[in-house]
């Protein structure tokens, strides 16, 4: 019998276990660890950001599910992996062991690495739940601001990696705007540390470029690229803004009542240092199997593993890791681990390809990247009400899969049907 130790419950995480319960054998036990009860449907947070959904609409207790599958579940933090030991330490002070451990905890939320950043300083957050809720919920920033309105700036910071929230979070509050009929009292800016409108991280998606920046037009939207926060204050976001070579160009105080920016990531504070596991932002280095190159017995999936971006920003960015790109790396993790179990070599490849649904309130873009770096097989980019309508579904339907404890595929069932529909070869 082996004791696998699942370290985070979100997209990845949660889905690691229901996988694993199907590709190990009954006498392997699976053990998930995470510091929150429930799962969090996170691509819904920039509706709670503006109250269209509450926290308890985006959360399932997992500790009942994770019972009816066979897998312990234990809700605590990690404060430090020990690697040579094969255990964690937890925050009540509980050591837990295993025999291999797959890291899925995403990501640190470096907020304090710019001055005034931050739900508890001057900005608001779509990044957690609880974030976009103290924004969207009753008596929370977004309410106050509409009561009394006036500048918003929405974006992501140098070295944000995770740029779609950032664009949908911005068009739903514009549609919420206008639904309040109080628009034309709230000018609005896009600042981002990408090269152009578009980019997401990516190099680009078909034409993201030109989709977005024709969005914000009509929406009356202006927007600054290259852009590096210096810091937030109560009223304005202090940055400066850089050419294309990488040069100061230009230093702005763009006025803004209501803020809010994607911070970057880095690895959780547990893992942070161990030398050969992770990088030094803290992300957890794999090879082409998700495994750990120096301790065999740890994989890592979803956003806590380290991926370098293709090419080199003149401000800093990172690079995504969607929900489709996590599924694959789920997959060939659950199939990989019961080989390395058995002596035997890994043999399977996550397939690291991107889709977002990128909901814009009334409707939506979606883009999809196979591979997610370029050159690709698939580089496609549609809009329209459709994508809005496709990503209620598949919020109702990815709850109910974590839910049930399902694993299924769904992303890759998804791709294929929106692939056959908009005939993308």
């Amino acid at each position: 019998m082996a004791h696998v130790v699942v370290l985070g419950a979100g997209l990845g995480g949660t889905i690691q276990a229901y996988e694993l319960k199907e590709t190990l054998t009954r006498s392997d036990k699976i053990t998930v660890i995470s510091n929150k009860p429930y799962f969090q449907f996170t691509p819904s947070n920039p509706w709670a950001g503006v109250g269209w959904r509450k926290q308890d609409e985006l959360t399932i207790d997992l500790e009942p599910v994770m019972k009816r599958r066979g897998i312990d579940f234990i809700c605590d933090g990690a404060t430090k992996l020990v690697p040579e030991e094969n255990k964690i330490l937890l925050e009540s002070g509980r050591e837990v062991e295993y025999d291999y451990l797959v890291i899925a905890t995403g990501p640190d939320l470096a907020f304090d690495e710019i001055e005034g950043f931050g739900p508890d300083a001057h900005t608001n957050s779509v990044c957690h739940v609880e974030h976009a809720v103290k924004s969207g919920g009753p008596g929370g920033t977004w309410e106050a601001f509409c009561a009394n309105p006036g500048p918003i700036v929405i974006g992501a910071v140098q070295g944000a990696s995770c740029f779609g929230p950032a664009y949908e979070y911005l068009m739903t509050v514009d549609t919420d705007l206008r639904r309040r009929k109080i628009k034309h009292k709230v000018p609005m800016t896009f600042i981002t540390s990408e090269p152009y409108i578009g980019h997401l991280g990516l190099g680009g998606v078909g034409d993201t470029k030109s989709m977005l920046e024709s969005e914000m037009r009509d929406r009356d939207i202006k927007w600054i690229t290259n852009a590096k926060v210096e810091k937030f204050t109560e009223d304005a976001v202090h940055i400066t803004e850089f050419d294309e070579d990488g040069n100061e160009k230009k230093k702005h105080e763009v006025p803004a009542q209501y803020k809010m920016m994607l911070p970057a990531f880095r690895g959780i504070p547990a893992v942070m240092g161990i030398e050969g596991l992770v990088n030094p932002r803290g992300f957890i280095i794999v090879d082409e199997y998700q495994r750990n190159p120096k301790y065999r017995n740890i994989f890592g999936i979803g956003v806590a593993i380290a991926i370098a971006p293709p090419v080199a920003t003149p401000v800093p960015t990172g690079v995504p890791k969607t929900g489709f790109m996590i599924e694959s790396m789920v997959t060939a993790t659950a199939h990989n681990l019961p080989r390395v179990m058995r002596g035997e070599e890994p043999n399977e490849l996550p397939s690291w390809n991107a889709l977002c649904l990128a909901d814009f309130g009334d409707r939506g873009a979606a883009f999809l990247a196979m591979p997610q770096n370029p050159p690709r097989n698939v580089n496609w980019a549609g809009e329209g009400k459709w994508v809005h309508w496709a990503k209620l579904a598949f919020e109702w339907y990815f709850m109910r899969k974590i839910k049930k404890g399902v694993s299924e595929p769904f992303y890759e069932r998804m791709i294929m049907k929106m692939m056959k529909i908009n005939k993308i070869q």
